[in-house]
């Protein structure tokens, strides 16, 4: 006989922004990213092809050798090739999109156990009357962990347990989205013991793996300040005036759901319940183990999220039956999302199809050249950033851009620290910020906030960070750092 634990009201879906009619409304994702991926296609015909040799690089991966550039025949976009280029990019980013779908269907498993509601519970009313340094306490150690393991698309495991417990507390969505996206991509910026940025950059450079931690620690302490504080005043104004949270309209149900959860009477915990709850700090572990030691992505994490869906929805009393239906909900949850991966995927096919990606890099390098030499750092920043649109990996664009940067950097007088440091805030921030991240575009649709309403939050601090870092560059260059 089926054991069944006590249930509340079963979670609705986290509900999509509805439809309002404005002047200044910008267009749909769907759209905003077609029309990306279609302007790219239309610069195949305009931008010379060309290409570098690619040869080995470090830890086996393909890197170029800057001196190889060479014009080539050009092949601007048939019809065909841009109609082709959605579904292509689809299938070349499976594995994200494959992620985002398990990270959905393994948090609804969870939430039908009901154990993230009672650890929301317990933490709403331990943090009841100072519930705003829950933002720097974890703000802090979400970036932590970033900085040393380098994977910003942890946020997408934080969010549908930040949401919950930010509302019960009278805040927004948007407070622990922001959270949630901005701890991990300042983690992965200032980058103290990022394997996939620093780590890989210094390898190209030919410099001591993570050298030059003080100033780089130095980084990672002053963005996380500023982060915390830009992010606790938007959360005091919404604890105060919550009609003035730009996510007032997308909580209604939420608001419902959780809100008044600390007004209830404690939740109780049943034996089975907390024989899963004890099983979640296992699998946390296996987790960072197989990141940190055996070089796990996102096919590796999904397979262990699978299995840790299924072993915690049955020792707290779910039946195989309920467990399939969880999944396969938490699927339908993520799917704008899982679909919005692939899209932005297509704009890098497009240019990659056309042969104009190396030439981007090479012409930007080259604008960088011809800058005074007390502005090559900042341009090397500037450059990185227009760079991250097109490749929104941070490995992948360590690879493509710092075996021209780096001998670049001899030649302007930079030292090669900081161009790697140029490197860092160029690729990093952008991360939550441009369309054509995948698994930031993914986490917005996790948390039911719209690309459009977290500009009008992030944009502003994204700012603040541009000239932080520039701030940085300045000094680097002025002292000839050398780390």
């Amino acid at each position: 006989m089926e054991k069944h634990i006590p249930q509340s009201v079963t979670p609705e879906p986290m509900p999509q922004p509805e439809p309002q009619k404005s002047r200044g409304r910008m267009p749909h994702i769907y759209v905003l990213l077609f029309l990306i991926s279609g302007m790219s296609a239309l610069l195949t015909y305009v931008i010379p092809a060309g290409s570098f040799e690619r040869i080995p690089g470090p830890n086996g991966r393909e890197t170029i050798d800057p001196d190889s550039f060479t014009q080539i025949d050009g092949s601007p976009l048939s019809f065909m090739d841009f109609m082709l280029a959605i579904p292509r990019g689809m299938s070349d980013a499976s594995e994200i999109i494959f992620f985002t779908f398990i990270i959905g269907g393994m948090f609804m498993v969870l939430r039908r156990t009901e154990i993230i509601e009672i650890g929301v519970d317990r933490l709403a009313r331990k943090f009841k009357h100072n519930s705003v340094l829950m933002v720097p306490v974890l703000l802090t150690l979400f970036a932590a962990v970033a900085t040393t393991i380098g994977t910003p698309e942890l946020s997408l495991v934080y969010i549908p347990v930040l949401i919950p417990l930010f509302i019960s507390l009278g805040y927004d969505s948007m407070t622990a989205t922001a959270i949630a996206l901005v701890s991990t991509a300042l983690g992965f910026t200032a980058g103290i013991m990022n394997p996939g940025t620093v780590g890989i950059s210094q390898q190209i450079a030919g410099l001591d793996t993570y050298s030059g931690f003080g100033l780089r620690l130095l980084v990672f302490v002053v963005i996380v300040t500023i982060g915390s504080l830009y992010i606790m005043r938007y959360a005091a104004k919404v604890k105060t005036r919550p009609k003035e949270s730009l996510t007032y309209t997308e909580d209604k149900s939420k608001r419902l759901m959780y809100k008044d959860a600390l007004n209830q009477p404690m939740k109780p915990i049943h034996s089975r319940q907390m024989a899963a709850i004890a099983t979640l700090p296992i699998f946390f572990a296996i987790l960072i183990y197989g990141v940190t030691q055996l070089g796990w992505f996102m096919l590796e994490m999904s397979g262990l999220f699978i299995f840790m869906g299924i072993v915690v929805g049955l020792i707290a009393g779910l039946s195989l039956t309920k467990i399939c239906e969880a999944f396969t909900e938490g699927f339908r949850e993520v799917l704008m999302g899982a679909i919005i991966i692939g899209i932005a995927r297509s704009v890098a096919i497009v240019l990659e199809d056309g042969q104009i990606m190396d030439s981007i890099v090479y012409g930007l390098g080259i604008a960088v050249g011809q800058l005074p030499s007390t502005l090559s750092a900042i341009g090397m920043m500037v450059v990185q950033l227009l760079i991250n649109f097109f490749i929104p990996s941070g490995s992948g664009q360590a690879l493509v851009t710092m075996p021209i940067m780096a001998p670049l950097s001899d030649i302007l007088g930079v030292t090669r620290q900081t161009a790697i440091l140029a490197f860092q805030f160029g690729d990093g921030f952008a991360h939550v910020l441009f369309p054509t991240s995948g698994y930031f575009m993914a986490a917005l649709v996790v948390a039911g906030v719209s690309w459009n309403k977290w500009v009008r939050f992030f944009l502003p601090l994204f700012l603040i960070y541009m000239a932080v870092g520039m701030a940085f560059l300045i000094y680097a260059q002025s002292v000839g750092w050398t780390g």
